[in-house]
C-alpha cells in the first residue's frame, strides 16, 4: 500500500472529501504527497507553498506538464497572501514537526502564528490535516490550541505498510475541524482513532489523548523489536476494549529457546480458561515458560481474559485476535503460516460473578465461581487491587437434582450467572498453604494421639475455610477468629458457608489490638495461633502478613498468649529477600524452635514456631505424627479428600 492510499483512508475516515475542495499544502518541500493525491484522483485543485525558492522551482518543473491544476507558490506560511476563509482543507506533512523542535518562547510564538494563519484561511467546517510523528510536546501544543478555539480534534493513526524494515514509529494525522467559537463555551471534543478501528474513541482531556498516542508508539516499538529477535524476558501488554477503554485481554509473549524450530512450530496462541489465570502455570513467569516448552512452540502468546468483559467462545476470540496477534509474530515465521489457537480442553472456561462490592478496608472485591481443571467448580474471593491473587477459595459440591429431575450429562455441565450453584464443600481445603497450616497441628500431640481440647486463634478470616476446617475436624477445638474488615465476615457467611456457634466466635477488630489486650489480661491460653492475614500496602515486598505483625515486640506478645507446648503458625508471603531474612531472624529471636515449609509453585512459606526447643522433631518423627493425625481425622461418615496426605504435606519441612 502506497503512502497516498494510506493517507487516503485516513482522509476518508475523517469525512474529509478533497475531490472537489481547494486544498492548501503548507511547507510542501519536495514531498511526493501532493503528486500522489493528484494522481490517484483524491483532489486536483491543490495549492502548495514553501519558503524555499529552489524547492518551488523544482516542484513546478516536476508537475508542469502532467498536473495542470496543481500550483506551487513561494510564500511564508506565517504570513500568507490568501484571503480569509479561502480553503476548505489545509494539509501539513511534517511541517509542524520541523518547526516545533523545542519549547522555547520564540519557537512557540512562530507556531501560534502558523496556527493563526491556518485558522484565518480555512473556511468554517473546513479541516486542518497535520501528518506528524506525534511527539508529546507537538501533539499537546496542537490539541490545546485548536480545542481552546472550539475546534473538534481527532487523531488518526495511519495504517502501517507491513514492511518490518521500514521506519518503526507510527505516523499520525491530526484532523482539526473548524467551528465557530461560542463565547463562554468550555466544551472540548477530543477523539482518537487507532489504525484498526473505524469508530473513534472519545477522550476527556488533552493528557489522556497524549497518553493514548504514547501507548500506540510504545506498542509499535515493541512489535518491531520482537519481530526481529527473540525476547530475552517475557513481554506483557494489555489490549483494551474499544468502547470502555478497559483491559480486555492480557498478553504475555514467551519465547522458548529449548524448542528446535521447524516449519510448523514457530508460533501459537494459548487462551487461558477464564478463572484460571491465577494458577501457577498461567500466572507466573516460570509457569508460562514451562507451558511454552511443553507446548513445543518457539514463541507462545498466552492470552488471559478479564472478568469485566464478555466473550463469544473460542471462535469469537480467534476472530477478534487473529489480525492483532500476527503483529507479535516471531522472526522467521513463514509467509501465510497457519497459527494455531490452543486452550485447555478446547474451550475458554467458565466464570460466573456472584457478587461485587466495595469495602473501606479491602477496596473493590468480587466473589466468582469458576470451572477448575476437570469437572469441579470453585468459588473465589478476589480483591481487585491485587486481582492476580486468590484471597480465598472453596470447592463447590455438585447440585443435587430434585426428585424426578434428570441429572445432566457431565459434558453439558456449565455454570451460568443465574444458575443456583451447589453448596460449599467444607471438607476440602483448596489452598496448599492451608493444608500445610493444618498439618502443622501434629506438632501439638504425641505420635499416637490426636490433640484433645484445643484453643485455637486464627487471625484473618477471608472466606473462612481454614477456621471452618479446624472447627469441623478437631471436634473438641474452640476457635476464635479475628478479622478487621466486617465486610469479610458478611462475605464468608453469605458466600462461603461460614457460620458461628458455641465453638466458633468471630471478633471484628484489629488483630494487633486483640493480641496486645490478651497478652496483658490472659496469657498462655492458646494451643495454636494461626496468622493468615494479608497486607493492604502493595508497596511493601511482603504481602502477608502486614509488617507490624512480625515486629519483635508484637511477636513477644504472641508468645505470651501461647501455651508453653503450643504452636504459632504463620503464612509468610515475601518477595523481598532481605526483608524475608530479617523476618526469619526476628522469629528465631522470639521462638527457639522454627520449622519452614515452602509451597511449591507459590511464594508462600509456612512457618511453624514453638516457644521451647524441647519438642524438636526430626523428619521421621514429624512424618509419623502427621500420619497419626490424619488417621485420627479420618472418621467414618466424615468426608475426607483422598489427595490430602498430611505426611506428604510435611515431607519437605526444614528446621531453621
Amino acid at each position: 500500500m502506497g503512502r497516498g492510499e494510506r493517507y487516503s483512508r485516513v482522509f476518508s475516515a475523517s469525512r474529509c472529501s478533497c475531490a472537489t475542495a481547494q486544498v492548501l499544502v503548507v511547507g510542501c518541500g519536495n514531498s511526493e504527497l501532493s503528486e500522489q493525491m493528484y494522481d490517484v484522483g483524491m483532489c486536483e485543485d491543490i495549492v502548495n507553498i514553501d519558503i524555499s525558492d529552489a524547492v518551488i522551482r523544482q516542484m513546478r518543473e516536476r508537475s508542469a506538464s502532467t498536473r495542470p491544476r496543481m500550483s506551487y507558490l513561494l510564500m511564508d506560511m506565517l504570513h500568507m497572501d490568501f484571503p480569509d476563509t479561502h480553503f476548505q482543507v489545509v494539509l501539513d506533512k511534517g511541517t509542524l514537526d520541523a518547526l516545533l523542535t523545542n519549547e522555547e518562547e520564540a519557537t512557540l510564538a512562530k507556531v501560534d502564528q502558523m496556527f493563526a494563519e491556518i485558522s484565518r484561511v480555512l473556511q468554517v467546517g473546513g479541516r486542518y490535516l497535520c501528518v506528524s510523528l506525534a511527539q508529546a510536546h507537538v501533539l499537546k501544543k496542537a490539541v490545546e490550541y485548536f480545542s481552546q478555539e472550539g475546534w473538534v480534534v481527532r487523531v488518526h493513526q495511519v495504517a502501517s505498510s507491513g514492511d518490518k524494515e521500514q521506519f518503526v514509529l507510527p505516523v499520525f494525522v491530526y484532523v482539526m475541524t473548524k467551528f465557530r467559537k461560542i463565547p463562554g463555551s468550555a466544551a472540548q471534543i477530543l477523539e482518537i482513532c487507532p489504525e484498526e478501528q473505524d469508530k473513534p474513541m472519545r477522550v476527556e482531556s488533552t493528557e489522556r489523548l497524549v497518553a493514548a498516542v504514547k501507548d500506540r508508539q510504545h506498542y509499535a516499538l515493541l512489535c518491531s523489536q520482537i519481530s526481529k529477535a527473540p525476547c530475552r524476558e517475557q513481554v506483557s501488554l494489555d489490549l483494551c476494549d474499544r468502547e470502555s477503554g478497559k483491559p480486555r485481554y492480557t498478553l504475555h509473549v514467551v519465547d522458548s529457546t529449548s524448542v528446535k524450530p521447524s516449519r510448523d512450530n514457530h508460533f501459537a496462541i494459548f487462551i487461558i480458561p477464564q478463572g484460571r489465570e491465577t494458577e501457577w502455570l498461567f500466572g507466573t513467569e516460570e509457569g508460562r515458560r514451562q507451558l511454552a516448552a511443553s507446548a513445543g512452540f518457539g514463541r507462545l502468546l498466552t492470552v488471559a481474559l478479564h472478568r469485566e468483559q464478555r466473550y463469544e467462545g473460542m471462535a469469537g476470540i480467534q476472530a477478534e485476535l487473529s489480525a492483532k496477534v500476527m503483529e507479535l509474530a516471531p522472526p522467521g515465521l513463514p509467509a501465510r503460516q497457519q497459527v494455531p489457537f490452543l486452550s485447555v480442553g478446547g474451550d475458554i472456561g467458565v466464570r460466573a460473578v456472584r457478587h461485587c462490592d466495595r469495602s473501606p478496608l479491602s477496596g473493590e472485591f468480587v466473589v466468582e465461581d469458576v470451572k477448575g481443571d476437570g469437572t469441579c467448580y470453585f468459588r473465589r474471593l478476589i480483591f481487585l487491587q491485587n486481582r492476580n491473587v486468590v484471597q480465598s477459595e472453596a470447592r463447590l459440591l455438585a447440585p443435587t437434582p430434585l426428585p424426578g429431575q434428570k441429572k445432566r450429562r457431565k459434558d453439558k455441565k456449565k455454570l451460568s450467572p443465574t444458575e443456583q450453584p451447589g453448596a460449599i464443600d467444607k471438607s476440602y481445603l483448596c489452598c496448599e498453604h492451608h493444608k500445610a497450616m493444618v498439618a502443622g497441628l501434629c506438632l501439638l500431640g504425641g505420635p499416637d494421639a490426636l490433640p484433645g481440647e484445643l484453643a485455637v486463634l486464627v487471625v484473618g478470616l477471608g472466606g473462612g475455610s481454614l477456621p471452618l476446617f479446624v472447627h469441623d475436624y478437631f471436634s473438641q477445638a474452640r476457635v476464635a477468629v479475628v478479622e478487621i474488615d466486617p465486610s469479610m465476615l458478611e462475605v464468608a457467611t453469605r458466600w462461603f458457608g461460614f457460620s458461628q456457634g458455641e465453638r466458633m466466635q468471630v471478633h471484628v477488630c484489629d488483630g494487633l489490638d486483640y493480641v496486645a489486650k490478651l497478652a496483658a489480661e490472659a496469657p498462655a491460653q492458646y494451643d495454636a495461633i494461626m496468622f493468615d492475614v494479608d497486607s493492604k500496602d502493595l508497596t511493601v515486598g511482603m504481602s502477608c502478613p502486614p509488617p507490624a505483625f512480625v515486629e519483635k515486640p508484637f511477636l513477644q506478645k504472641v508468645k505470651t498468649i501461647l501455651k508453653p507446648e503450643g504452636i504459632f503458625v504463620l503464612n509468610l508471603v515475601c518477595r523481598d529477600a532481605r526483608l524475608k531474612e530479617s523476618v526469619l531472624a526476628t522469629l528465631r529471636d522470639v521462638f527457639p524452635l522454627l520449622y519452614a515449609r515452602r509451597i511449591r509453585g507459590e511464594v508462600n512459606e509456612i512457618l511453624f514456631c514453638q516457644p521451647g526447643p524441647a519438642g524438636r522433631c526430626g523428619p521421621a518423627e514429624l512424618g509419623a505424627r502427621a500420619r497419626a493425625l490424619e488417621g485420627a481425622l479420618r472418621q467414618p461418615g466424615r468426608p475426607w479428600d483422598s489427595s490430602y496426605a498430611l505426611a506428604d504435606v510435611l515431607q519437605s519441612v526444614l528446621i531453621l
